[in-house]
């Protein structure tokens, strides 16, 4: 049986709007693995895993689903082959070029997260550019993280917040959750619901560390270009059928 695309513009009748997640992020494992078991190189898998992507944000932003957070380049990956990293970079820059009026016309706001001053010059430009265009948007929060580890973030959240404190800006005494959160990357984003992450590895693998203290965790084989509608559909419909305690009864 052939999985069906991911792009549908009405919720499914056995989803509950009120329920479903305001944030979900994904790590998209999985596109190297799927070009390989096809004979292709490497990069074929990236190519058909951004386009996975841009169907699965339209399907959250047609289902009244506020924000997604895609784990695209992380700090680990520069120990890729020099090859596949400059592969990525040109995709980065060009998938954004190409794709931005659809997604400024559909109200899509984005963002990126990250170490950007690290990324190509080119790559920064369009990633600019993107932000200024679409931040006023009413529409889906898309935030891409590039370049990104969260152990990084959380160290440099803490460089700024003792910066502040040698500067007598701040007392340590003055220093709770809330201070910390307004330090990271995603300050203005709420904490993601639920996380998805393909191809089965059981890791989180230095993603958003702090800000998914209480998300629900979705695992699934599927490799990330072969996550569609059907998947997608079931992590929603799985995430609605558990109890959210945050820590009491």
């Amino acid at each position: 049986m052939t999985a069906e695309p991911l792009v549908t513009t009405t919720l499914p009748p056995d989803l509950d709007r009120d329920r479903l997640p305001r944030h979900v992020a994904v790590i998209m494992d999985g596109n190297g693995r799927w070009a390989q078991r096809r004979g292709l190189p490497r990069i074929m898998g990236h190519r058909q895993g951004v386009d996975t992507l841009k169907k699965l944000l339209r399907t959250c932003n047609d289902w009244g689903i506020g924000a997604l957070t895609a784990y695209a380049f992380s700090t680990e990956n520069w120990g890729r082959p020099h090859a596949e990293v400059d592969f990525l970079m040109t995709l980065f820059e060009r998938v954004l070029r190409q794709e931005l009026a659809e997604m400024n016309a559909e109200g899509v706001r984005i963002q990126f997260v990250g170490n950007l001053q690290s990324l190509p010059a080119s790559l920064q430009a369009e990633i600019a550019r993107a932000v200024q265009l679409t931040h006023e948007n009413p529409g889906i929060c898309f935030t891409i993280a590039t370049n990104y580890g969260g152990r990084q973030e959380i160290v440099q959240a803490c460089q700024a917040i003792a910066a502040e404190v040698q500067l007598g800006k701040l007392a340590p005494e003055d220093i709770d959750e809330h201070l910390f959160s307004r330090h990271l990357y995603t300050a203005d984003l709420a904490d993601p619901d639920l996380l998805i992450r393909t191809s089965g590895e059981m890791r989180i693998s230095n993603f958003l560390l702090w800000q998914l203290a209480y998300a629900e965790l979705y695992v699934t084989d599927t490799l990330w270009p072969d996550f569609h509608l059907d998947e997608f559909h079931q992590a929603l419909s799985d995430y609605q059928q558990r109890h959210r305690r945050f820590g009491k009864v």
